[in-house]
């Protein structure tokens, strides 16, 4: 039986590794010379791994951008360069006794929308080099704020020094940084201790698995595991087309919104994606610019699949 190539895997990476290292695992298990991730974990975080696979890789952009569930540990009373457990201690304050009451009035006011800077030592470009490169080599690094939202925060547990919080967040944001301004708002500082990935977007790590397992099996188990194009996409509204339409789209045919989307609520957002769908295989990924071509909304091809 042939087993498709073109998906996604859900692996829960262990802590030690990097997300690098886990996509040539995989690499090297599946013989496939097209692997990629969406969204890197750092080595000593653990939790869900998105593998990109074949025409999978097409998907980065679409994968990553959707929310993320983290189970995050905060030590208080430590600050650290990297503002994680591998940096450089930079300061240490014994923790005075607070109450988890106290802890949440301060947590609660970063939830919403907020102003955020990457940590200095992130894949972030300054000036075209990563962020990371630069700070290692001594050299100073002023990145900007950007805006990202926390949907929801909870005090998981409260044993001093450590807090455990569950945060549900856009992408982008950086734990590392909310653990450090929260230690700040608290009083003695702190830095993330550590890290782990519960869900991107629909996909849960108690769906995922363990990267330490990968070489534990032959090839077909792995491949039984892939999500296809279709299915790595839940989120997207989708079109069946017709084999004909298919055909010509995956030869270069602009289609055009009028009657491929006939009775199709488009929601009130302004830019939507949408999948095209033949024969219940993925053929293309299409933006819905509304109010565009003279008021008109159209569609533009972002990703064909073959």
């Amino acid at each position: 039986m042939a087993y498709q190539t073109d998906g996604i895997l859900l692996i829960d990476k262990n802590e030690g590794e990097s997300s690098h290292a886990v996509v040539r695992k995989v690499k090297s298990a599946l013989k496939l010379r097209k692997v990629g991730h969406a969204g890197t974990l750092d080595p000593f975080a653990t939790g869900l791994l998105i593998i990109l696979l074949g025409q999978g890789t097409k998907l980065s952009s679409f994968v990553m951008s959707q929310d993320k569930v983290y189970l995050a540990v905060m030590r208080l009373g430590i600050e650290t360069d990297t503002l994680d457990p591998t940096g450089r201690v930079l300061r240490s304050v014994p923790v005075p006794d607070l109450k988890p009451e106290y802890i949440w009035n301060k947590a609660k006011g970063f939830i919403g929308k907020i102003q955020q800077t990457p940590p200095i030592y992130s894949a972030v470009k300054y000036n075209g080099t990563r962020a990371y490169k630069l700070a290692r080599s001594g050299q100073e690094v002023a990145l900007k704020k950007r805006t990202v939202s926390i949907h929801s925060l909870r005090i998981v547990s409260v044993k001093l020094p450590d807090v455990t919080l569950e945060v549900k967040c856009s992408s982008g944001t950086y734990i590392r940084s909310l653990s450090a301004e929260l230690g700040e708002k608290l009083g003695p500082g702190g830095h993330l201790r550590c890290l782990r990935r519960l869900a991107s977007g629909s996909f849960v790590v108690q769906k995922a698995l363990s990267s330490k397992d990968i070489f534990d099996r032959d090839n077909r188990w792995l491949q039984e595991k892939i999500i296809p194009l279709r299915a790595a996409l839940p989120h997207m509204r989708e079109i069946a087309v017709e084999q004909s339409v298919a055909q010509k789209i995956r030869h270069g045919y602009q289609p055009a919104l009028e009657g491929l989307a006939d009775g199709l609520d488009l929601g009130g957002c302004d830019d939507t994606n949408l999948k095209l769908v033949w024969n219940g295989n993925l053929v293309a990924v299409v933006r819905v610019n509304k109010g565009r071509r003279g008021g008109h909304a159209g569609l533009e091809i972002a990703r064909v699949f073959s």
